[in-house]
This record gives structure tokens, C-alpha cells and sequence, in this order.
């Protein structure tokens, strides 16, 4: 069985979308006209952030969040298109899981049939700008700790009052909350650990992004959120989400509570996943694979040559999709 991972904020680069417009499954799906669609509807010009724009401005959490939802979205709309339709006239992924990164649950939610793609990216883009809006209440900012004892890690969160934004397995621990505690925190890390300052505006997934979630909630509340059509993992608990409402409500809570990655990875094990397709921009996500479910074959979507290996990679772990 297959899971489609959707990354997160901290996946952009320059220029990731140029080969996903151009080509001949970009031309199949249209994407070029998909881009500018959605570049109306969120007010933003994803085109040329898509393209051209430096990597100082792609940073800025209000371009950032839609730009990595819509990266996926376009990726996924030519894998699907790559591999057809079953004799049943399904998409040739149907059944298999999907998750996604923080933001990158939006993505999932679209993969999942839950929300229509352009839904999906109009809700990035609320959601960017209300966490970047809230970001500049307060200096807060994000840093990474790598190895220590998971114990020991958290203890010495507590003790400088932040919080553990991102669980992420695979001996990475995101730490979140004032900067002046984060600093504190790299003079004197857990024993056996690395703190990594992150180039992030803020506090996501704590308590400083209350507002945020009171402005998602209010437009999140218009939306149709259908029930999703395939498995569809939770970051807060790595539960499998049944209703269009619990999504709609775990969506918008997701913003102060913490991601928790680890038992996202744990119910793909449970589920019986035997590989792992990372939409675009694609890498992170497969690197946590390969270091928590070691001998998980992955295949990240870079560019759409990867597109290339899907089938083959459909043929050996197909078994197990309903």
C-alpha cells in the first residue's frame, strides 16, 4: 500500500513551480490555467512567486503557505493524470492513505476529496495570512532540536516555557515560543542535542497563534467540507479522520496545537504502508520516512520526471488498496 504525503512550510524553493507548468501532463491538466485561477482567488500572483521570485520572497508566511499547498496540488493532478483510471473508472490511487505537514493537511484534505483543490488553496492562504498577522503580536520564533533524549528534550522545553510546536520523529524535536527562551535554549541545549534556529516569523502551532485560529475558524466555518474518500491522518494524533466536520475542526485547531508527525508515521506502519509518494516540493518528508520506517521505499516528487517511477513503484505495493 501506498500513502501520498503532502510537505510543509520550511519545503520551498525558487522556482519549484516552473517544471510543473510546462510539459506535456502540465498541458494534459491545464496547470498553467489552474495557477492563474488560483492566483485570482487568493489575490496573490503564484505564478510569478512560483517562478521567478528570490528566496527572500517566498519566505514571507502569507506567500509561503499557498505556494506549498498549490505545489502539491499541481504535482498530485499530474500524477493522477500519469496513471489514468482504473477498468472501475477510479483514480489509480484511490484508497490509499494520505497525510500531510502542517499546511500540507490541506493539501491531503484536497487529495482526500474533502476540499475541492481551489478550496484548498484560497484556505492556505487565509491561513498564511492570519498566522503572519499574528506572528507580529509578539517576538516568538522556532527552533529545531536534534537528538537527546526525547525525555530530556521535552523536560527542558517546560522548564523554558516553550512548546514542542513539531514532533517529527526520527530524533527531531521542533521547539516554539519567545525568542529570548529560544536563545536560552541554544546556550544550553539537552545533553547529546543540536539546537537549530529556524528562519520562520513566529510561534506556529502554540498558543501564540490563537488569533490565527479564531479568523480560520470564521472562514472555514463557509466552507463544504466533504468526508474524506481515503484514509486521511491526522496531525494532531495520527488518528484517521471519518467526517468532513471533525476535519474542518482538527484543520483549524491544528494552528495552536502541536504536529505531531511521530504518530502520523506510526499509523501509516499501522495501516500497512509499504511505500511512500512525497508530493512536490518534495524531500523532507522522505527523509523522515527513511529514519522512522527504515526500508520504506519513498519516491519524492522533484520534478515531474519523477513521475516516470510511479508506476513501477504502483505495481509492487498496490496490494491492500479498497
Amino acid at each position: 500500500m501506498i500513502a501520498v504525503l503532502a510537505p510543509g512550510q520550511g519545503s520551498q524553493t525558487p522556482g519549484m513551480l516552473g517544471p510543473w507548468l510546462t510539459g506535456p501532463r502540465a498541458e494534459q491538466v491545464d496547470a498553467p490555467a489552474t495557477l492563474a485561477r488560483w492566483s485570482d482567488r487568493t489575490g496573490l500572483d503564484l505564478v510569478a512567486l512560483g517562478t521567478t521570485a528570490t528566496a527572500d520572497e517566498i519566505k514571507d508566511t502569507a506567500v509561503t503557505q499557498p505556494l506549498i499547498v498549490a505545489a502539491a496540488l499541481l504535482a498530485y493532478q499530474q500524477l493522477t493524470a500519469a496513471l489514468g483510471e482504473t477498468e472501475a473508472g477510479e483514480d489509480a490511487l484511490a484508497g490509499f492513505p494520505t497525510a500531510g505537514h502542517s499546511v500540507g493537511e490541506l493539501a491531503a484534505a484536497a487529495v482526500a476529496g474533502s476540499l475541492t483543490a481551489d478550496a484548498a488553496v484560497e484556505l492556505a492562504a487565509v491561513r498564511g495570512r492570519e498566522m503572519a498577522a499574528a506572528c507580529a503580536l509578539e517576538r516568538t520564533g522556532m527552533s529545531a532540536v536534534l537528538g537527546g533524549q526525547p525525555e530530556q528534550v521535552l523536560q527542558r522545553l517546560a522548564d523554558l516555557g516553550l512548546d514542542p510546536a513539531n514532533q517529527n520523529g526520527a530524533g527531531q524535536v521542533v521547539a516554539a515560543g519567545p525568542t529570548d527562551a529560544l536563545e536560552r535554549l541554544a546556550a544550553d541545549p539537552p545533553e547529546r542535542a543540536r539546537v537549530i534556529s529556524l528562519a520562520v516569523a513566529g510561534a506556529f502551532h502554540t498558543r501564540f497563534m490563537a488569533p490565527a485560529e479564531e479568523a480560520l475558524r470564521g472562514y472555514a466555518d463557509k466552507l463544504d467540507f466533504a468526508d474524506p474518500r481515503r484514509p486521511l491522518l491526522s496531525n494532531a494524533d495520527g488518528a484517521t479522520v471519518s467526517t468532513g466536520t471533525e476535519l474542518r475542526d482538527r484543520l483549524v485547531a491544528q494552528v495552536t496545537l502541536p504536529v505531531r508527525w511521530d504518530l502520523c508515521m506510526a499509523g501509516l506502519r499501522e495501516l500497512g504502508v509499504t511505500a511512500v509518494i512525497e508530493l512536490a516540493p518534495a524531500g523532507t518528508l522522505s527523509g523522515l520516512v527513511k529514519r522512522e520506517l527504515r526500508g520504506t521505499p519513498t519516491l519524492p516528487l522533484k520534478s515531474p520526471a519523477d513521475l516516470d517511477s510511479v508506476a513501477g513503484l504502483l505495481a509492487e505495493h498496490s496490494g491492500g488498496a479498497s
